[in-house]
């Protein structure tokens, strides 16, 4: 089994005139990733699963470069979640943006230890009779669940936009086949910030702080705090009708200026000090700017990616 996966990778590889990734990163580089990673060991890869998921991401860039955007690289923890997640719609008959546990993708990705932004596309078929199951089945499975996407139109084209957008830098890739149900994930993400002593859990009224460090030439521009209530359960039938899903909650509860998060930057670190009052889950959104802005001006996050998806726990 493992020599006819070998067989056919290294055939669609070398056929591939468009690879744009596979130099980028190689399998042994990704497979030390795979290798050191302990969250969600239940959900990790094999090696066989890796490398079709290697192959995929070749797909996927293949897109963006088409649409003059960046590489993104495989995120294992990403693709551990869309593992996940895949899993449980499959095995329960369900496609849907939200879990049974009533969770969205940046809930989901956040309880598995992740600070990063990330944007999600979720796929899936059904047969009357049973899927193969071979690389090559899976791998065109992938593919059709892609190029579904990819062939979306304006102005119903939100999972086409996920991809081809330039603030992306990683991407998360699950699948999971039962016997005549097929599910695949995209899980994108936007890392430019680096995260240090984010609590899981507080408690309501009890004095707290994030503290993170922007990449590149970029500095804190807004920051979005977001409160929602704990997330309930929803039956598979009840998710078979759900459709896209917000990014935050209808309920903001903070808001954050450039200058006023100025104040807390020590060495090039921002450390926030923060109090939640209320229990329920809060969803912190970091937006940047290439300019560092220390005083009073009009801000507006209008076409601007947020760049962290921190979810702290608060209860009372």
């Amino acid at each position: 089994m493992i020599k006819l996966l070998n067989i056919i990778l290294l055939t669609i590889l070398l056929n591939s005139e468009e690879n744009v990734n596979s130099d980028v990163r190689t399998f042994d580089y990704y497979k030390r990733l795979n290798d050191t990673e302990t969250r969600l060991q239940k959900f990790r890869d094999d090696d066989e699963a890796l490398k079709l998921k290697l192959t995929q991401l070749d797909v996927i860039n293949v897109s963006r470069k088409k649409h003059k955007a960046g590489p993104v690289e495989l995120d294992i923890l990403a693709s551990r979640v869309a593992n996940k997640a895949c899993r449980e719609a499959a095995e329960n008959g369900y496609i849907s943006h939200w879990n049974m546990s009533g969770e969205k993708p940046y809930h989901r990705y956040a309880f598995a230890g992740g600070y990063d932004h990330v944007s999600e596309n979720v796929y899936g078929e059904s047969t009357s009779g049973t899927f193969e199951s071979s690389p090559s089945d899976i791998l065109n499975l992938m593919k059709s669940g892609h190029t579904s996407f990819m062939s979306e139109r304006a102005p119903a084209d939100g999972h086409k936009k996920n991809i081809i957008s330039k603030t992306h830098n990683f991407v998360g890739i699950g699948f999971y086949l039962t016997g005549d149900e097929f599910r695949y994930n995209e899980e994108f993400i936007d890392r430019y910030l680096e995260f240090e002593n984010i609590p899981v859990q507080v408690r309501a009224g009890e004095k707290t702080s994030i503290t993170f460090r922007c990449t590149g030439r970029y500095y804190p521009y807004f920051i979005l705090i977001y409160r929602e209530d704990f997330p309930k359960p929803r039956k598979p039938s009840e998710l078979n009708r759900t459709g896209s899903y917000p990014d935050f909650s209808n309920e903001e509860y903070l808001q954050l200026t450039a200058w006023e998060i100025a104040r807390y930057k020590h060495a090039g670190q921002y450390i926030m000090p923060l109090i939640f009052k209320k229990e329920g889950l809060y969803y912190i959104q970091i937006y940047t700017d290439e300019k560092e802005i220390t005083s009073p001006t009009r801000l507006n996050t209008k076409g601007k990616t947020p760049y962290s998806g921190i979810v702290i726990r608060v209860t009372k």
